[in-house]
């Protein structure tokens, strides 16, 4: 070996130098000799002074610096004072062929590990610590117009360090990081930050489909091409955008560190769309809409796209053209039918002057909206029944008597003044509301019929009870016919005597999650069936009649959160926890279509006013549309935080709203996919929404125990300081952290404790809602 090699110690030979086991071992023998002879004064000196040792040695502490010099190969050049240039193997090599090393000594370093003190110091929990920190005291100190573009990339970073924190056993470090920086990203990451506090092994990392979509996923985030300079500028030099003390820039050896682990989350997980359109022409809400794990969210298109394109919801939505929203096409004998209907009805009532014309039910067509041809429709019987006339009369009478609201009429007005009362009254809708005491276990899911006559309520014992809300009875069949009752051809012989205003119908064997009535009568008669979705993975049809269960849907394979029939009447969707929806016929026990493309729940659905579209919800946290006949997706809408749990499509089709457990409600355009505007007020879990007949107002139900009023046609976006929806001399409750949302939340209305989980808008515009009481116990 050469006199310029490095000395290390040799595997072979016997070292004469004495070490640290070796020590211990004679100092041990010194102290049963000293004990066996009796010497216990200078046996208790001995101790003293090996237990002085000990505490020296413990208070002795080495710098990273020092940690590398000590463990590693430390060599340095005057060009580059303090850096190891023997850190990377490959400049070790580099460096021994310049000494002239023989090749045996460079097969030999070759061939060791990566793993030293550079490594066991870059995975120090320290440095994402002050990392995160100093990033988001970047962040805040930022410009006002840069922060909504700023604030997304705090979310994947955080959630890339805690679980890198769990994945190396840094649990405490971990738990310390999360409760450190979370409460910041609660707000709008509640859902999944509680989600990321249940991973406290490594194990449970590599077992949650969540954790592997963050690590095996690019993180998407959109900014300006400014925006991105300005973060990249701060990242590679430590400087600019903070405020005044609010941070140093990554100064100092554990800036560095810091800024590195922040580096590294950047290069290997996170990918910037930078667009060159100025960061004020863009709303400050826009910015989530392309911002996330994309690459899985979006469907794969049929076209040839570059592997390395950034995925795009508007870009899938553009591709699939344009949809056919406008209202389903009237045959043309119905239509004739329900003009004879409704001039003879005008007649008797001697008012040959009145409207019967069938598109006073209809709205009027929106230029631009393409409206469906006959053969695009669903198959459905060819001729029609005289409840559909009755329908069509029905939907007449009520546009002719509909109240008209007028959200505009607020905007302009002194709410506090005489005229403001009057705008108030031409505005906002009357509500009516239901509550249900002494649920027990709960009630999931509460239902009114078209007509406004019934009322169902699935609880979670398993069973839906039934109200009459006009005070009639329920006549079910008798268990006590006698087989001689079978000659008699009137039904009226072998239903109950008599009745009661409510009734159970048991038949599930889980609890019961969503129920729909029958749409075919619309508001003119009382629905004749009942559908009902429920844990034990069947969604069931339920005989109004008889009151009893007619069939049993089965094919999920997990629990049904969600039934909706269609507005034709005679087919209707599920929505399940097996990440599937699907479209069934009430003739046919197995089902028509299966609509796959969600990452987790599909947690609701909803029909488009024409039934060629199915609106659907998850918790993978968008909202598609789907072509009912084709199975195959047409849009796809990206910009909620958290999982939906509620969606409502408009009544001229163009709009659908959507809301969840990111207490944020979403107005997208249906034509184009892209979202409207954001709008914000509830300060808990949104359950429920409905639009006017006009679609000019959204109503809202929460768990935040309130009914929330909503201008759809508004710009919106701007917060307002105050609630004007409440009068401030009623005494009515409002909470103080209520007192906010954007500006065009138009009224507030509190309830005492009762969440509420169903809102429905009769065709005349009065406002139903429902939700059951929960007692002081309940927080």
């Amino acid at each position: 070996m050469s006199a310029a090699t490095p000395a290390a110690s040799s595997s072979g030979g016997v070292s004469p130098t004495t070490g640290p086991q070796d020590s211990n071992s004679i100092d041990r023998l010194v102290l049963e000799y000293l004990r066996s002879r009796g010497h216990k004064s200078a046996e208790a000196a001995l101790l003293e002074t090996l237990d002085a040792g000990t505490a020296e040695d413990a208070e002795k502490t080495v710098s990273a610096n020092e940690l590398v010099k000590t463990l590693a190969v430390f060599a340095q050049k005057p060009s580059r004072p303090g850096e190891n240039v023997l850190k990377d193997n490959i400049n070790v090599l580099q460096e021994l062929t310049t000494m002239g090393n023989p090749p045996n000594i460079q097969n030999l370093i070759a061939s060791l590990g990566g793993v030293g003190a550079e490594d066991i110091l870059s995975v120090d929990p320290t440095d994402k610590q002050e990392g995160f920190k100093e990033l988001e005291a970047w962040v805040e100190g930022s410009l006002e117009m840069y922060k909504p573009e700023f604030r997304p990339i705090l979310y994947p970073i955080f959630c890339h360090f805690y679980l890198d924190l769990i994945q190396k056993g840094f649990k405490e470090a971990a738990i310390r990081f999360y409760s450190t920086f979370a409460p910041a990203l609660a707000p709008s990451h509640n859902s999944t930050l509680h989600h990321l506090s249940t991973l406290l092994l490594p194990s449970h990392v590599q077992n949650d489909p969540l954790a592997q979509r963050f690590l095996n996923e690019k993180y998407i985030i959109r900014m300006s091409r400014s925006g991105f300079s300005l973060l990249v500028g701060w990242l590679t030099e430590g400087v600019g955008g903070e405020a005044l003390g609010a941070g140093e820039g990554f100064s100092g050896e554990m800036g560095k560190r810091g800024r590195a682990a922040v580096m590294r989350v950047v290069n290997n997980h996170l990918r910037f769309d930078v667009t060159s359109v100025s960061t004020t022409a863009v709303s400050p809400s826009a910015w989530e809409e392309s911002t996330g794990l994309l690459s899985s969210l979006i469907p794969k298109s049929t076209q040839a796209t570059s592997a390395s394109a950034i995925p795009n919801p508007n870009t899938f939505n553009a591709s699939k053209g344009d949809l056919k929203l406008g209202p389903p096409p009237i045959s043309e004998d119905l239509r004739t039918e329900t003009e004879r209907v409704l001039r003879e009805q005008a007649m008797l009532d001697r008012d040959p002057n009145a409207q019967y014309d069938v598109h006073f039910s209809r709205p009027p067509a929106v230029p631009g909206v393409i409206s469906p041809t006959e053969a695009d429709l669903l198959p459905h019987p060819p001729s029609f029944k005289t409840i559909d006339v009755q329908r069509e009369v029905e939907k007449v009478r009520d546009a002719r008597k509909r109240i008209r609201l007028e959200p505009s009429a607020l905007t302009s007005v002194d709410l506090g003044s005489a005229q403001g009362a009057a705008a108030r009254a031409r505005a906002l809708p009357s509500i009516c509301a239901y509550t249900l005491h002494d649920v027990g276990e709960g009630a999931p899911c509460c239902v009114f019929s078209p007509d406004i006559t019934l009322m169902a309520a699935g609880f979670s014992e398993s069973y839906i009870r039934l109200w009459s809300l006009k005070g009639e009875n329920f006549r079910g069949m008798r268990n006590d016919r006698s087989p001689d009752s079978a000659k008699n051809p009137s039904i009226s012989g072998l239903r109950e005597r008599e009745g009661t205003t409510t009734r159970k119908l048991v038949g599930h064997s889980g609890p019961v999650y969503s129920l729909s009535f029958d749409p075919l009568g619309g508001s003119a008669v009382p629905p004749r069936y009942l559908l009902s979705s429920s844990a034990d993975a069947t969604a069931r049809l339920w005989s109004l009649d008889t009151l009893t269960n007619v069939v049993a849907y089965r094919g999920h394979q997990q629990p049904v959160w969600d039934v909706q029939w269609s507005p034709m009447g005679v087919y209707f969707a599920t929505a399940s926890r097996d990440r599937t929806a699907r479209l069934w016929s009430t003739d046919r026990t197995s089902c028509l279509r299966i609509y796959v493309g969600h990452l987790s729940d599909v947690d609701c659905v909803r029909f488009h006013p024409n039934s060629l579209y199915l609106a659907s919800g998850s918790s993978d946290w968008t909202a598609r549309l789907w072509d009912v006949q084709r199975g195959t997706c047409v849009r796809v809408f990206i910009g909620h935080q958290g999982t939906l749990s509620t969606l409502a499509i408009s009544p001229d089709g163009k709009y659908l709203a959507s809301a969840g457990e990111d207490l944020a409600i979403n107005l997208w355009d249906l034509g184009s996919g892209k979202r409207i505007k954001k709008m914000t007020g509830h300060t808990a879990s949104v359950y429920s929404l409905a639009f006017s007949a006009e679609s000019s107002m959204l109503v809202s139900g929460g768990a935040d125990w309130t009914v929330r009023c909503w201008d759809v046609r508004s710009a919106g976006g701007q917060v307002k300081s105050r609630e004007n929806g409440v009068d401030e001399n009623s005494g009515l409750r409002a909470e103080e952290d209520e007192n906010s949302g954007t500006s065009d939340l138009l009224a507030t209305f509190p309830t005492k404790r009762t969440p509420i989980n169903q809102v429905h808008f009769t065709p005349r515009n009065l406002c139903l809602v429902a939700g059951s009481y929960l007692g002081p116990e309940f927080r």
